[in-house]
């Protein structure tokens, strides 16, 4: 799949924008706050209609205004062309249309075009909450399982449902049970999800991070979650004394974690930055390899800023992964023009450099 052109109107600080892209690699380069991220995130919004960072989507509208506007056209693998289109108004919400004709729910779009971005944020996936780690996993397994996407809503609904009882100081069981039900029987596909997607991912991941450090490290992945040991109705029993003192649910897969080590250590503890970026990128190009086998279609890879705090060999062993036949197109952000031009000279296929001032493009 590629995205050929987008158009961006009061986007962050783009206030307008219209650029045919290559099928192959393209650059943007520019200081610091000029725009290239915000046209890395107007990619990743137009194709899963959400900000690549956690933010309320009134924050994308450029200051000021009242309304940003995304559109693209993508051609996908298969041959077929679509048009896809997404808007915000404030206090109005949000629109999304594929070829010209709007969604009965947003959720409908999610895993039509696939995409991964790799962004200096992702150091948050290591030394962040476990918040960050299990929204990682949602996002990539949802573009893949329409299913689990509607039980991680139903799970949320009713764990809202239990917490407002527990502030209430509702005491009836019979009333509990029948909440919790709902909830049990939807952590257990979120569970078998989760696990499921961690197995498959792993050995991807450790294929890439070997070859991103030169296989200078040995790392892990893996899933934590209550439910590996009792059943979410056990759990809820259990702990259903000392969720009315807290006022919250205090366990359940909305606590789930992903264990990242170095070694036998844990990566938050002992990586260095180097290590830390290394780690991540590998994750992301893991689920690059994930999602092109479960949808049958090649994403578009987003890497922002991602030369910084590497050393040159890692950075050239990044490079020598992405040019590799199973990746398609990709979006590639840096300060350094000579950065990105040694990138353009080690890649095959057609590429396209722009320079980014203010929020405006122009072919170099």
């Amino acid at each position: 799949m590629r995205l050929d052109t987008i158009e961006a109107v009061n986007f962050k600080n783009i206030a307008e924008a219209t650029l045919e892209l290559s099928p192959g690699v393209n650059c943007f380069v520019g200081r610091n706050g000029m725009g290239k991220s915000n046209l890395l995130e107007a990619v990743h919004f137009l194709s899963l209609a959400r900000p690549m960072q956690s933010m309320p989507e009134s924050g994308l509208i450029r200051h000021g205004q009242e309304m940003l506007m995304v559109k693209g056209g993508y051609m996908m693998d298969s041959g077929v062309e679509e048009v896809v289109s997404v808007g915000i108004a404030r206090d109005k919400g949000k629109r999304v249309l594929r070829n010209g004709k709007e969604y009965n729910r947003i959720s409908e779009h999610i895993g039509r075009f696939p995409i991964v971005a790799a962004t200096p944020a992702d150091q948050a996936l290591v030394t962040g909450s476990g918040e960050v780690r299990r929204k990682l996993m949602d996002v990539v397994i949802s573009q893949t399982n329409g299913a689990y996407l509607s039980q991680l809503i139903r799970y949320n609904r009713s764990l809202e449902s239990r917490n407002r009882m527990l502030r209430a100081g509702v005491r009836d069981r019979l009333l509990f049970e029948s909440v919790e039900q709902g909830l049990a029987d939807s952590a257990a596909q979120i569970f078998a999800a989760r696990r499921e997607w961690t197995e498959s991912i792993r050995p991807m991941f450790q294929r890439h991070y070997s070859a991103v450090s030169g296989d200078a490290e040995r790392v892990s992945l893996g899933y934590s979650s209550v439910l590996a040991d009792d059943s979410m109705t056990e759990i809820l029993n259990r702990t259903r004394p000392k969720d009315h003192v807290l006022g919250y649910t205090s366990q359940g897969v909305h606590r789930d974690d992903l264990r990242m080590e170095l070694g036998s250590h844990s990566l938050r503890r002992v990586g260095s930055q180097g290590q830390v970026k290394s780690y991540v990128i590998a994750l992301r190009l893991a689920i690059f390899d994930f999602l092109r086998q479960r949808t049958g279609i090649t994403p578009i890879l987003l890497l922002d800023d991602i030369f910084d705090k590497l050393d040159s060999d890692r950075v050239s062993h990044i490079m020598q992964s992405v040019s590799g036949d199973s990746f398609g197109q990709i979006f590639i952000t840096d300060t350094n023009r000579e950065h990105l031009d040694e990138t353009i000279a080690s890649l095959q296929g057609e590429s396209k450099l722009f320079s980014v001032a203010d929020g405006r493009f122009e072919i170099v």
